[in-house]
Parts: C-alpha cells; structure tokens; sequence
C-alpha cells in the first residue's frame, strides 16, 4: 500500500517536543516502540503532572479544609487552587460551580440522583441519545426503576449523527432533562451541542453534558455553550485517575440536595438534624482525593499553556491520514461517517474479531481498543458485536499513523 502523506503541522506546533514531555511513550512494548492509540480510554501523563504527584505526597501530604497546621495549609491552597485552575479552563462563572468528584462516571451519577431525585416526578421524560457511553444510560434506567420517569432515545442516522428531527420531536412532550455527549467515544461523533441546548432550553428541560471525551481535545466554554451541567475525568485529559469534575449551574446546585453524608459537607451536625455546608463543599463529603484534584489542576495548567487550534489541526490531520490509509485495506469498514468528528474512529476487517486483530497489533507494540467501548446500543445500532476504535492525542505523530497502516495491511494478508 501506499505510504500515508506528510502533512503540514500547524506552525508552531512541535510534537516531537511535547513527546519528550510524556516518558511512558518511550518504552517497547513486544520489542517494538510503542505506539499508543488508545487515549480515548486514557491519555499518557506528561512530566509536569508527575512531579506535581510526587510533590504532593513527598513534601505536602496532609488532609485539606481541617488543620491549622502548616501542611494542612499548603495542601488546602494547592487543593482550591486546582479548583480555580479547572474553573478557568472551562469557563465557569464562579469556583463554587466545580465540584471535584471521582470522574465524569461519578458526576452523572451525581447528577441522576441528586438533580433527578429532587426535582423529577414520576411520568417526567429524561431524553439520552443512542449513541451513549453506558456511564450516560444506566444512572438514568436506575432512577427510572426508582423514580418512575420515562427515558427517551434520540435515534442516530447510518453516519453517527443525531436525528435532529426524532430530537425535536421528543421534546414536545413533558422532557424535563436531556443528557448526552459532546464527543462520542465510540464514533468520534461531535453533536451540536448550542443548537441542542437552545432548544432544549426553549422547550423548559435542564442538560447535562458528558465532556469525558471533549474536554481534552476542544476548547469547551460552559457559559458560552449554555449547559447546566457538564462532566468530564481527569485521566482523559492527561491527568490521574480517579478524579474528574462536575461543572454546575450555581442556581441548580444550591437548589440540589447533598448526595453524600460526611464530613466537610456539614456546618452543624446535632442529634436531630444536619446544616448543610455551602457550594461546593456539600457536593465533596469525606477526605477527597488530594493528591488527585492538585494533579488534575495541574494538566488543566499543562492544557491552557497548549495552542488548541493548533493541537485540533494536529489531531485532524492524524484522523484524515489514518482514515485514508483505512480506505485501502480490503476488507475494512469504518464505522459511521458523522458531520463532525473528533480524533478517533472505530472499524471492523472483515471476518476478523476485534479481540483477535487488538492481539495482533499488540504483539506489534501498536495500544488500541477492541470491544463494544461501553456503547453497546451503538453496537446494536449497526448490527456488530465488537469494533477495534483508534483514538489520537496531540503527542501522535504521522509516523505511527504508517506504522499502523502497514500492520492494519499485514493482518488482513495473515487472516485472510
């Protein structure tokens, strides 16, 4: 096959310096260089974040919001600071609207049983979109079976794309909520989410948005797009595990009820009753994860010193050069041809199982994912049990995009 084009990058931009910055993207793996495409699952932590981790627990290491000690004093600057850092990066209108939680899977569960709990009545219709993550399904079916709402599906056309017309249509009847993606992590899909918040405000229903997949790729501003909620994980966006942010309207939070007893979330605890702390405080009960919430500011630090624009060209450039080599494996068929995409996209070879080709290109130090990515709607939508999904970060280069070429090539020649 041919060799995939060397495209421009936009000036500027270095990728081969912002890889020194990541040392796992140095190791083998199987005796050859690795080759990560799998950053929509995770995303390799760049040297800043690392030190910043170590830092913590090295010189810092204390509870937050509770000593009057010296270290309990650096640790609750470093830890609100993170907060500002995280609300800067988003937009939001005040620091008392993120509330640091486990990742974007804990946010939307947060958001289902607070929010859902309190202010939906049975026979109130949440509206999802069959192109969901399972983190943005289940929490609803779960309040459905509590609560007695009705969930709705918005259908996806052949392309991956909603339809915009089944989405209108759903909402005039009695949706109070609508939550869905801002970047599907199983078709690359990016939905229009102004013109799908606008009118879902005009029609009186609150949005939530999982950003898991957004967030470290698109420059997301929640004022400007109007959401009342909006979750996102660290971890996606070069950050640690087990930490993520829920960004909330201030006006809808301080109306919610705590979804968590514990400590830091009180201002008085008597035998009788509780008074509840204020935002964000009553959202974040018991010791959080520290170390994590200083770290993720840190990546949010690492992503605002980036030029967005020209890391979404870089991405962009790695997804058309990929996608055109893809066209000249027999056999193989990506998955949905959305309006817009983001950095990733999922395909099927041809009498090939996902796992068995994911093995092959491990054994060629090549990381991607095989299965159903948690979209197993999405699976049924297009009548496959499993898709091999590559996903790009801006420290991919357009070297790895031949390197998977040639061995995409090579295992339809070694199952066919």
């Amino acid at each position: 096959m041919s060799s995939v084009a060397r495209q421009p990058v936009a000036e500027g931009f270095d990728v081969e310096r912002l890889r020194g910055d990541f040392p796992l993207l140095t190791r083998r793996v199987h005796d050859h260089p690795l080759v990560y495409l799998d950053n929509a699952a995770t995303t390799q932590k760049p040297e800043t974040v690392l030190r910043t981790l170590d830092d913590y627990y090295r010189n810092t290491n204390s509870n937050v919001h509770r000593g009057v000690h010296y270290l309990s004093e650096l640790a609750s600057a470093a830890y609100e600071q993170a907060r500002e850092q995280l609300c800067a990066l988003v937009n939001a209108a005040s620091e008392r609207e993120i509330l640091f939680l486990r990742g974007t899977t804990e946010a939307i569960n947060l958001v289902a049983g607070s929010y859902g709990g309190a202010c939906l009545r049975p026979g109130d219709e949440v509206l999802i979109t069959e192109m969901e993550h399972h983190a943005n399904i289940v929490p609803w079916q779960l309040l459905r079976d509590r609560c007695g709402i009705r969930l709705r599906w918005v259908p996806i056309n052949e392309h991956g794309d909603l339809i915009w017309e089944e989405y209108e249509r759903f909402l005039e009847g009695p949706v109070r909520l609508v939550a869905l993606t801002h970047l599907s992590n199983s078709l690359g899909t990016i939905n229009p989410l102004r013109r799908v918040i606008q009118t879902a405000h005009a029609h009186g229903a609150v949005v939530l948005v999982d950003g898991a997949q957004a967030v470290p790729h698109l420059p997301v501003d929640v004022r400007a797009l109007d959401c009342d909620f909006y979750a996102f994980s660290g971890h996606k966006m070069f950050g640690p595990t087990g930490i993520g942010v829920l960004y909330g309207r201030e006006s809808l939070l301080e109306k919610m009820p705590p979804w968590q007893g514990g400590g830091d979330m009180i201002k008085a605890v008597s035998m009788e009753q509780t008074t509840f702390n204020d935002l964000p405080a009553k959202f974040e009960a018991g010791t959080p994860h520290i170390a994590g919430a200083i770290g993720l500011g840190r990546s949010a630090e690492f992503l605002a010193g980036l030029d967005r624009a020209a890391v979404l060209l870089h991405e962009q450039q790695l997804l058309e050069s990929a996608l055109a080599a893809c066209k000249e494996i027999p056999g193989l068929r990506v998955i949905g041809e959305p309006h817009a995409r983001g950095g990733l996209f999922s395909f099927v070879l041809e009498g090939v199982h996902a796992h068995d080709l994911g093995t092959f290109l491990d054994h060629r130090g090549i990381a991607v994912r095989t299965g159903h990515h948690c979209c197993m709607p999405v699976m049924r939508h297009f009548k496959i049990p499993a898709t091999t999904r590559v996903s790009f970060a801006l420290y991919n280069t357009l070297e790895e995009v031949q390197i998977l070429a040639r061995a995409l090539l090579e295992a339809q020649r070694f199952f066919h």
